[in-house]
């Protein structure tokens, strides 16, 4: 396509855009308040999805190795760990080691602990990570087959439930945003049938001059994506503002250490392409659907 040719046809679509008045307005309108609802349960779902990683990626096995195993016991373990697939990272922590770890979390409570010291009943163990979370299972149950495991531990029933919380979040979060881009598109498709209804004759007129679809279409697709892309600054406008206002004001969520958002940058410049592209796409098949059912030259 000529230079000339692509300048004429987003020339049309500004001028059809402006040309259609209260109903570019409304459609605008609508498209905003669409991507509005868009972008917040965008900027939710991206961020529930970077507190489910990192909890997932905090994930690890904890395999209590028996009092009554030798050194030599404990390398068979861990060269047969090793062997397992899917192992990110494999820590062995003393029986010692333990019990000052447990002190200390304790605070004043765990200064009773240290009586245990020369006695101390706590096991050797190693710590796992998975490279996958998802695979945490089952290289918990392939290390407790091994000889002279105590016991395994990975906080199971908090695993599953995580996991599946994780999944059923992510799948309503893109339910709900594809169900709201699609009304958007419906909007939009509606908006772009009616100007090409009160062109009818002057369309008939450009396709007996010789005037190819595609050339005919054009106009139509830039105006959907004019439509798309204004649509998008305000709720651009309001994300933004929200959210740093959220990042400034932490408090609240700085007391569960487990919650850490994303960050205003580069998250700002992300969710705003984003919803600049989710604009622009809907608005160009906005007018490709309302083309091709209603376009009858």
């Amino acid at each position: 396509m000529k230079f000339s040719t692509l300048k004429r046809h987003f020339k049309e679509g500004a001028r059809n855009t402006w040309r259609n008045g209260w109903m570019t307005i409304a459609s605008i309108g609508a498209v905003t308040t669409t991507l509005i609802l868009v972008g917040v349960f965008l900027v939710l779902m991206l961020n529930l999805n970077h507190i489910a990683n990192e909890l997932e990626d905090d994930v690890q096995i904890k395999a209590l190795i028996e009092l009554t195993a030798e050194q030599s016991d404990v390398d068979e373990i861990e060269e047969n760990i090793n062997n397992i697939s899917g192992i990110e990272s494999m820590d062995f922590v003393t029986k010692e080691e333990e019990l000052e770890n447990l002190i200390d979390s304790m605070g004043e409570q765990g200064q009773a602990w240290g009586l245990y010291e020369q006695d101390n009943p706590l096991n050797d163990a190693f710590i796992v990570k998975a490279e996958d979370p998802l695979e945490t299972e089952r290289i918990a149950s392939e290390i407790e087959e091994f000889d002279f495991i105590y016991r395994v531990n990975y906080g199971q029933e908090y695993v599953d439930t995580l996991f599946k919380f994780n999944e059923y979040a992510r799948n309503v979060g893109l339910v709900l945003i594809a169900a709201l881009v699609f009304t958007a598109i419906f909007l939009i498709s509606n908006t772009i049938k009616i100007t090409i209804l009160a062109r009818k004759k002057e369309i008939g007129i450009m396709k007996l001059v010789g005037a190819t679809n595609n050339f005919i279409r054009w106009p139509f697709f830039v105006e959907g994506m004019l439509l798309g892309i204004l649509g998008s600054i305000i709720p651009i406008a309001v994300i933004l503002i929200g959210y740093y206002f959220l990042t400034q004001n932490m408090a609240i969520l700085q007391q569960f250490d487990f919650v850490t958002i994303l960050d205003f940058y580069p998250f700002a410049l992300q969710i705003s392409l984003i919803i600049v592209g989710i604009g622009a796409s809907i608005g160009v098949w906005g007018s490709l659907m309302s083309v091709r059912k209603f376009l009858k030259v």
